[in-house]
């Protein structure tokens, strides 16, 4: 089968950083489907992981971590899935990934795709909606279901144009809060603007002084999607006592955690990749979670966030998508699809 690999961690620029292969086609087993893979998009998370550094894969390794594609096959413990299904998913970070015609993938972490949406946008919404969805409704334990509370209290957004912001803007309005986001370009502003956020702000200006200029004292949760360690202090200040924050940012230099003891406040961390890495109880939450994204979306609830789409999957028009990517401006999700 088809795929795109890498056996050496270099720049994007060389053409050896991706390139196109053939691979054997895998079966699937016990919970495991066969997806024929139909569209992929690029998340921050594939340019770290192919960062260059010395190693060499001794056989082709293939990334990827978001993808729509329709199931060819399942195991013989397959308990949601039938041969033909429509599913969307991201992945688990510890096997072989999306960027390949046929991928093998636990159903306890696949959806079924939302029937509005095209095989791109379908690709566009997974690893960025479980990532906020998780951030917001399991880390932050905001009630979604709750609105007549939730319209008492407000979010700050640290980057809420990017690929998990724009979820995550759409998720908490819809959950019934206030919504902050922070951009600081016109066209992410406008971006903010079109997803729902009512305040947006510039996180590279003094976040505090502009809230303070809006009398927005505090805020009930901070969800931060952009440079933790530069946002910290910030977000101490800004945080309401017995608030939460929550970041998917690794940090490059130790926090003072002490400097939240006073207000009580809850520091937490989302990796969406955790349940299907450590194989929890309850990884089945990111299949169920995915199922009622789909139904938000085909009611018109949330919008998808693809913006950029290329086409054909191979190694070229990647290459250009991780390039994008690592540039660091993009707004919304990138696709590459149909092979």
């Amino acid at each position: 089968m088809k795929a795109i690999a890498l056996t050496h961690y270099l720049p994007i620029k060389d053409s050896n950083s991706l390139f196109d292969t053939q691979v054997e086609k895998p079966t699937p087993q016990g919970r495991e489907i066969l997806v024929n893979v139909h569209a992929v998009s690029v998340n921050p998370v594939d340019t770290k992981i192919r960062m260059p550094k010395d190693i060499v894969e001794t056989s082709p390794r293939i990334l990827g971590w978001d993808a729509s594609g329709t199931v060819t096959e399942i195991g013989d413990k397959v308990e949601n899935f039938n041969v033909g299904d429509a599913v969307y998913y991201a992945g688990d970070i510890s096997k072989s990934g999306s960027n390949c015609e046929y991928q093998l993938i636990d159903e306890r972490i696949v959806g079924h795709a939302p029937k509005s949406l095209t095989v791109e946008e379908a690709a566009s919404m997974p690893l960025t909606s479980i990532t906020a969805w998780e951030a917001l409704f399991e880390r932050l334990a905001i009630n979604r279901l709750d609105k007549a509370i939730n319209q008492q209290q407000n979010i700050l957004i640290i980057g809420g144009a990017g690929g998990v912001g724009s979820i995550a803007v759409q998720l908490a309005k819809w959950a019934g809060l206030t919504v902050i986001a922070t951009a600081s370009k016109p066209e992410s502003k406008a971006w903010c603007q079109q997803l729902g956020a009512d305040v947006i702000i510039n996180h590279h200006e003094d976040m505090k002084a502009q809230l303070s200029a809006l009398s927005i004292e505090q805020t009930d949760y901070i969800l931060c999607l952009n440079q933790t360690t530069q946002h910290f202090d910030a977000m101490v200040e800004i945080i309401r006592p017995q608030g939460k924050i929550c970041t998917i940012v690794e940090t490059d230099a130790p926090l003072d955690m002490n400097k939240l003891k006073q207000k009580s406040a809850t520091f937490a961390w989302e990796f969406m990749f955790t349940r299907a890495l450590f194989t929890t109880d309850d990884m089945q939450e990111q299949q169920h979670l995915l199922n009622e994204l789909a139904q938000l979306i085909d009611s018109g609830v949330i919008k998808h966030t693809l913006t950029k789409n290329y086409s054909p999957l191979n190694a070229s028009n990647l290459r250009q998508a991780h390039k994008d990517i690592e540039q660091g401006t993009a707004i919304g999700k990138i696709v590459v699809s149909q092979w």
